[in-house]
């Protein structure tokens, strides 16, 4: 399993198809925020998303929307608070805060956010 560290120093790149996000490692979702839209909910009964862990990587269906392209723009990401999977999430020092920019190809871009970025917690 690959960390989440790891993947982004690799600048391996992530998926996007439609209203799926494909993350190439697998991981605690803490929040979501996609444009002004914030997601904390990721029970199997939300209405908005649903998280489904594979071997070695994550998929997350953003079920409001029919595409990405169109809630977000190449100039703005969707940005998470994540832990590693076998880490503590109640450990505040694991907490990791990504961007995720759609490029193209499908293709995704993954960065660590800058501790002075604007980030809602």
């Amino acid at each position: 399993m690959s960390k989440i560290d790891d993947i982004i120093n690799r600048k391996k790149n992530g998926l996007f198809y439609n209203n799926r996000l494909i993350l190439p490692f697998k991981a605690n979702i803490l929040k979501i925020i996609v444009d002004t839209d914030i997601y904390t909910d990721f029970s199997s009964g939300s209405k908005d998303i649903q998280i489904i862990e594979n071997d070695n990587f994550t998929d997350i269906y953003f079920k409001q929307y029919k595409s990405l392209v169109e809630v977000v723009s190449k100039f703005e990401a969707i940005k998470m608070v994540l832990v590693d999977k076998d880490d503590d999430i109640f450990d505040f020092s694991k907490h990791k805060k990504i961007a995720v920019y759609l490029g193209e190809k499908h293709k995704t871009t993954i960065e660590f956010t800058e501790d002075d970025i604007l980030f809602i917690e």
